[in-house]
C-alpha cells in the first residue's frame, strides 16, 4: 500500500520552509528558501489556487501564525488544550489564536501585531517602526523596531542593556490583552527575537505584574512559567502547522477548491 504523504510551505518574512512528510518525526524532505523582506511583489497572489492548479491536489491556506498555533497545538507545547495563541516576535510580530480546534477568523484575521499598547514617550521616545501605525505592538517590540530605536541589531545587544527590559514591557503588555481579551490556555511565544534567554523570564514576570492579581488562575499565579513557553517545535512550528492543516484538510472548511456546497 502505498504512504500517504502531505506537503506544508510557510511563506514567513525572510524565508520559505517547505517540507513534505506526516509530522515532526516522520519527514521525508525540507528545503529553505531565503526571501527579501518582506517579499516585494507577492501582495494579492492567488497562492492557494497556484498550487492547487499547478498540483492538482487540495490545498490549505492560512497564515503563517495560524498554521504556528495549530502545529503547537497539535504537537507541540500547547498539545491538547484550547484555545491557544502562539505569538511570534521576529523580524515583524505576529499572533495566530486557535478556538475549538480551528484558526481563528473572522473579518479577516487576527492582527495581533497591530494592537495599540501604552507608549510612555517620556521612557520611550522612539516614534515607531510601524508604516501604518508606528507605535503599535510591532512598530514598538519587533527586532525592526529594536534595531531602528537602538541604532544596532538586537542580536548584538548584551543581555545588561535597557532594550530588554523594555522589550519585554511592550511584549507583557500585548500578552496581558491577550489574556483578557481570550483567556487561553496556553500561549506560545516564538520568533527570533525571542531567542534572548533573559527575556521570556522578564515577560512572565511582567504579565503578572500587570494582571496585579485580577485573573486568580494557578496557571498565573503560581505556573506562570508553564503557561507562557517557549515553542515546543522550534523553529519549524509554522511549517509542521502547514502539514497538521493539510492532514486535516477533508473535514476542514478552509480547504482549497472551495466544497460545492460553500
Amino acid at each position: 500500500m502505498s504512504r500517504v504523504l502531505f506537503g506544508g510551505i510557510e511563506a514567513g518574512g525572510t524565508k520559505f520552509v517547505c517540507m513534505i512528510g506526516n509530522g515532526p518525526g516522520d519527514t521525508l524532505a525540507e528545503a529553505t528558501f531565503p526571501t527579501t523582506t518582506p517579499k516585494p511583489g507577492w501582495a494579492r497572489t492567488d497562492i492557494a489556487g497556484t498550487l492547487w492548479r499547478e498540483l492538482g491536489l487540495p490545498v490549505v491556506f492560512d497564515t503563517d501564525v495560524n498554521a504556528a498555533a495549530y502545529g503547537e497545538y497539535r504537537w507541540g507545547a500547547a498539545r491538547g488544550l484550547d484555545p491557544v495563541i502562539y505569538v511570534t516576535v521576529g523580524t515583524g510580530v505576529g499572533g495566530g489564536i486557535l478556538s475549538s480546534g480551528k484558526p481563528l477568523h473572522g473579518l479577516v484575521h487576527p492582527e495581533v501585531g497591530h494592537m495599540l499598547i501604552p507608549h510612555d514617550k517620556s521612557v520611550d521616545p522612539f516614534p515607531g517602526a510601524c508604516p501604518f501605525h508606528l507605535d503599535c505592538f510591532e512598530g514598538l517590540a519587533s527586532g525592526t523596531a529594536l534595531r531602528q530605536r537602538w541604532g544596532r541589531p538586537a542580536e548584538t545587544l548584551p543581555d545588561d542593556h535597557p532594550a530588554w527590559d523594555l522589550e519585554a514591557h511592550y511584549i507583557a503588555l500585548a500578552l496581558t490583552n491577550l489574556v483578557l481579551g481570550h483567556s487561553p490556555r496556553r500561549i506560545v511565544v516564538g520568533g527570533g527575537v525571542m531567542r534572548r534567554q533573559v527575556l521570556l523570564p522578564l515577560v512572565r514576570r511582567k504579565v503578572r505584574d500587570l494582571l496585579n492579581g485580577y485573573v486568580q488562575s494557578p496557571e498565573i499565579i503560581e505556573r506562570i512559567d508553564q503557561y507562557i513557553v517557549p515553542p515546543g517545535l522550534g523553529d519549524r512550528a509554522g511549517v509542521l502547522g502547514a502539514i497538521a492543516l493539510a492532514m486535516d484538510s477533508l473535514s476542514m472548511a478552509w480547504s482549497w477548491p472551495p466544497r460545492p456546497d460553500s
